[in-house]
């Protein structure tokens, strides 16, 4: 499975340590590896795009990242994050990636996969059109909901996908997080999460579940600052992170 997050791709200037243009020369790096690879599918873990003046021109970022993003494999999943419907609908951007959901799961080989979308506001309401204080990120009760069923209704090992971080309680987490590691651990198959959002590596092992922070694409120049993963799982529950550039390696039995 080909893992990256926070590419945040626009053309524009850089703003501080974001070097939003240069997205595209790392994608084609990982793009390299990912198609040696041969992956199963391939997800992107949020802030796929950063922030335009129109909504014309996050259209044209948008549509051009993901025909190179798209060119890497025909199994690929798009989790949403906050930039990437700061400009644009929830509507529009999944419209542009040519998905109808923002939030299902799936099955692959032996294990079941969750991609959850947490661009809700504390009051229900999605994200979109710069409603929103990126802060206040929320699992909408209808959400969690399904999230329960779901689990209830597979045995496989499972595996989640999110943007906004499910392990900390602070700015860069989901707000009623804790409830929704109530809903994975009392289902007792999912195993681990894969989570962008705060760009740095991090890592924390809560109740058995293995909660891994990628770190982000955009951050810093060059093809030394890239950063993506490669994730194989094994039959017997093993699960391996090979990181590359700035991504740390993981693996778990």
């Amino acid at each position: 499975v080909g893992l990256v997050t926070d590419l945040h791709y626009a053309d524009k200037p850089p703003a501080g340590s974001r070097h939003y243009r240069e997205t595209l020369t790392k994608l084609a790096e990982a793009t390299e590896r990912f198609r040696a690879a041969e992956l199963s599918f391939l997800v992107e873990l949020g802030d796929f795009i950063d922030a335009a003046d129109s909504v014309t021109d996050e259209l044209g970022y948008l549509k051009h990242v993901n025909r190179d993003f798209a060119a890497v494999c025909e199994d690929r999943h798009y989790v949403l994050g906050n930039h990437c419907v700061h400009t644009l609908t929830k509507g529009e951007f999944l419209e542009g990636v040519e998905r109808e959901r923002s939030y299902y799961s799936f099955d692959r080989g032996p294990y079941h996969f969750v991609i959850l979308d947490s661009c809700f506001r504390s009051d229900g309401q999605p994200y979109g059109r710069k409603n929103f204080e990126w802060t206040d990120a929320n699992i909408p009760a209808s959400q969690l909901e399904w999230l329960v069923a779901d689990l209830e209704a597979t045995d496989r090992k499972t595996i989640v996908f999110a943007h906004q971080r499910l392990d900390v309680s602070n700015s860069y987490g989901v707000k009623n997080a804790r409830q929704v590691r109530e809903a994975m651990e009392q289902s007792e198959i999912v195993v681990a999460v894969f989570q962008g959002h705060s760009h740095e590596n991090d890592y924390r092992d809560l109740n058995g579940i293995h909660y891994c922070t990628l770190a982000a694409m955009v951050e810093g120049s060059g093809p030394a600052n890239n950063a993506y993963a490669e994730m194989v799982l094994g039959r017997d529950g093993s699960i391996q992170i090979q990181g590359f550039r700035r991504q740390k390696d993981y693996r778990w039995s």
